[in-house]
């Protein structure tokens, strides 16, 4: 008798499609059950961990297919802060660009305004007029003095060193070459 109830579960059930999965007549495992022992407690799941088992249930999604999920929403957020991002910090070092430039031509204009106050004076417009335009009063004799290197033979010299700024570029090359 043994035999024949050992030879039942290897043939299995004809109309079982696990059995027919596993090839025909080799009937599917249940798994055993494990039995107590009377002074054991029972192990329990913590609340958290019932909470992300009921999570999983609702969302029907193993945690890899969670853990994927949550890292493409994470990536979609920062590729759609990327743009803004940059633009942000462009405008931030722009602004501060502009900043600087304004308190410079600020400088600008303290330094010209005070320009315009001495040139009020007439003693300076004199002064400038002698130094720049080399204008004399009326009765002063005026002196000139030329250092060696403002001679006009040393321009002469200079000049003939230099290439003819309106030559064609090969003449100009010709010239060095044939010296």
């Amino acid at each position: 008798m043994t035999q024949r109830g050992r030879e039942r579960t290897r043939r299995g059930r004809r109309g079982d499609p696990v059995a027919r999965r596993r090839g025909g007549d080799v009937p599917a495992r249940r798994p055993r059950q494990v039995r107590r022992e009377p002074g054991k407690p029972r192990l329990r799941l913590g609340i958290a961990t019932k909470q992300g088992a009921g999570a999983a249930r609702v969302l029907g999604m193993s945690t890899t297919r969670r853990a994927a999920m949550i890292a493409i929403v994470v990536c979609a957020l920062a590729f759609t802060l990327a743009v803004p991002l940059r633009t942000y910090l462009s405008q931030r070092s722009e602004i501060a660009q502009q900043e600087q430039k304004q308190a410079e031509l600020r400088t600008e204009v303290a330094q010209l305004r005070a320009r315009q106050a001495a040139l009020n004076d007439p003693a300076q417009v004199e002064a400038e007029a002698r130094r720049r335009l080399r204008y004399v009063m009326p009765g002063e004799t005026p002196y000139l003095v030329q250092l060696p290197e403002d001679s006009p033979q040393a321009q002469q010299q200079q000049a003939q060193n230099r290439p003819a700024s309106g030559a064609v570029w090969y003449q100009q090359l010709w010239s060095t070459v044939g010296g």
